[in-house]
């Protein structure tokens, strides 16, 4: 997650704003019941292990207080039974200008493709109002670039930063669905 939400600057269009529905899924804004789920995508070692590792106490208590209702962050929830699986943040000029998709969905989740589910709606979703999306991943993390191919982004560059080879996807609008 690259910014602090702030529920007070909803730069988001409408429609960014309502749930959104996939077969399995509901991608909701975040609320307060979810806190501690939301708080172990922050803290676990396998999910921050591409992500610079877990985040520090002071920076997890400032993000609790401003996590819920966030514009652009989703809970994504099982629909059948309420589990909260992961988290997907759209943010409008997020890269560059470019609208950015990121995510992150706890280990126990891994591997029923929720992840590709709940992204690949949100990138559908994003792309209704923006030219295009964007993502980034390290390029050792195998899995989130078969995710992000998957949902038909491309890569279109690889960089240093953080200390690590990073790797970004790209998608315009009218390019081939996933």
């Amino acid at each position: 997650m690259s910014t602090s939400p702030s529920p007070a600057q909803d730069p988001a269009p409408p429609a960014a704003r309502r749930p959104l529905r996939t077969e399995r899924l509901l991608l909701r804004p975040v609320r307060a019941g979810d806190v501690p789920a939301v708080t172990r995508l922050w803290t676990d070692p396998d999910v921050r292990r591409h992500l610079g590792g877990p985040v520090t106490e002071p920076v997890i208590r400032i993000r609790q207080r401003r996590i819920v209702g966030a514009p652009g962050f989703h809970a994504v929830v099982r629909a059948g039974d309420g589990v909260l699986l992961g988290l997907v943040t759209v943010e409008e000029g997020g890269r560059n200008g470019e609208t950015e998709v990121s995510y992150q969905f706890l280990p126990e989740h891994w591997g029923h493709g929720y992840a590709r589910e709940a992204v690949g709606a949100a990138v559908a979703r994003a792309l209704e109002s923006a030219p295009g999306v964007v993502a980034v991943t390290q390029e050792a993390n195998h899995r989130s670039r078969r995710l992000l191919e998957a949902v038909g982004l491309e890569h279109a560059e690889s960089f240093v930063e953080w200390d690590a080879h990073q790797v970004l996807y790209r998608r315009r609008r009218g390019d081939g669905a996933a």
